[in-house]
């Protein structure tokens, strides 16, 4: 997930320590609990997934009315594609980010022992020779130890990312086997200093290892791991000759995974890029939406005056779902802040999203008090945790289909409160 939200923008400026004992305790519980298998979940306000193949749309269930009553699936139902997730879905934001670096096999790993049902593995940049990796960015001083190389200090520079002056060192100023000599690092240290321990302990993984892992951990597992991973920057790459849709697609169908049922869900902040996923491949498609106020990059390239407020009126859902089966919102566009910083009431998006046959997985929950409303949060430290269970129901209460986090643990936790309180069995 590429756009930081402005309350994750602060935090890194932030110091301190997530108390993030017990995690062994937790997942064990998480996993234990609710298992990850691939039952569909009949929810009281929550609209049906969307599914259907390229060019086809989402073909909905019914809509939701911010948590009033929808047509629901029955518990146990199973499909294909995006039927056969557990509704609502948790998604790890680039694995278990809370615990581990970002985007390692170590953070993808945590994240399924802690019982996340999708793995967001990874966010997608290319190397000069054409390799695709999984890095938050392609700028990756702040996520690996390259600073720490005199060999490549001279590599060090300032480019223009989507509008904006960036310095630092690109993975497209590398080769595959450079950025092998390289180990990933916690991007956010100050937040997340235990996570500090694990720097230097992994590679930046390419996308086609993350393929292959996917299907090892499957099979040790005994159920359908899932990944989603983003084009980023497409059309940034595009002009400098490393298109990645092309580049995505055939790894995709050289590892069979190209399909409407594949368990691999494509996202990016660019319809366009989304629009041109949709002609090669018939993977599951989400379109990724920041603030409402802003405009996507492919939008401001090619002059398109519309914004994000513009893509998710019903007209611009409808538009969506013609060539994708989601949506990826941030979680302001699904419960829009007060100007204290607190939640104030939902907006009409998930009912519009479930009306035009589409899914929502609103992202990204943590459990640090600066990434959290202030009336969530315990005290004044920046590192410790908030109250996050109550705000994962605060967003399960709106009928969203899943969610994206740093902490599956606790969204499993959360998660599991929501449906015994409903009735719902899982």
């Amino acid at each position: 997930m590429g756009t930081q939200q402005p309350d994750e923008r602060a935090a890194t400026r932030e110091s301190g320590e997530p108390t993030g004992g017990g995690t062994g305790r937790r997942a064990l519980l998480g996993a234990a609990v609710l298992g990850a298998g691939g039952a569909v979940l009949g929810l009281p306000g929550t609209a049906g997934a969307a599914e259907g193949g390229a060019g086809t749309g989402g073909v909905g269930q019914g809509g939701a009315g911010q948590g009033g009553a929808a047509g629901s699936r029955g518990a146990g139902h199973r499909g294909g594609g995006l039927r056969s997730l557990p509704v609502p879905t948790v998604i790890g934001h680039r694995g278990a980010s809370g615990y581990r670096p970002e985007h390692t096999f170590g953070s993808y790993d945590l994240a399924l022992d802690l019982g996340a049902h999708v793995v967001e593995a990874g966010d997608l940049v290319p190397t000069r020779d054409g390799h695709l990796v999984c890095r938050h960015e392609p700028e990756i001083g702040g996520t690996t130890d390259v600073a720490d190389h005199p060999e490549f200090a001279a590599r060090r520079t300032t480019k223009t990312l989507d509008g904006v002056p960036t310095t630092g060192w690109f993975t497209e100023d590398f080769t595959l086997a450079e950025l092998k000599r390289l180990r990933a690092v916690e991007r956010i240290p100050a937040n997340r200093p235990h996570n500090t321990l694990y720097n230097g302990r992994w590679q930046i993984p390419t996308f086609e290892e993350v393929l292959v892992w996917q299907d090892e951990q499957t099979r040790r597992r005994g159920r359908q791991v899932w990944i989603y991973p983003e084009t980023k920057h497409p059309t940034y790459f595009r002009a400098l000759g490393l298109g990645l849709e092309e580049r995505v697609a055939k790894l995709l169908r050289r590892h069979g995974k190209d399909g409407k049922d594949a368990p691999v869900i494509l996202q990016s902040f660019e319809p366009t890029s989304i629009q041109r996923l949709n002609r090669l491949v018939g993977n599951p498609l989400v379109v990724l939406l920041s603030d409402a106020g802003s405009r996507p990059y492919d939008f401001v390239a090619t002059g398109d005056p519309r914004t994000v407020a513009d893509l998710i009126t019903p007209e611009g859902l409808k538009e969506i779902a013609s060539y994708a089966q989601g949506i990826g919102p941030t979680t302001d566009l699904v419960i829009p802040k007060r100007p204290d910083g607190d939640l104030g009431r939902p907006s009409t998006l998930v009912r519009d999203a479930h009306a035009a046959g589409l899914v929502l997985h609103p992202y990204t929950l943590r459990n640090e008090n600066p990434f959290l409303p202030p009336k969530f949060r315990k005290g004044t430290a920046p590192d410790a945790y908030g109250n996050s269970f109550a705000v994962f129901q605060e967003y399960f209460a709106t009928g969203v289909d899943g969610i994206f986090t740093d902490n599956a643990d606790t969204a499993l936790l959360a998660r599991e409160d929501f449906l015994r309180r409903r009735g719902v069995n899982h």
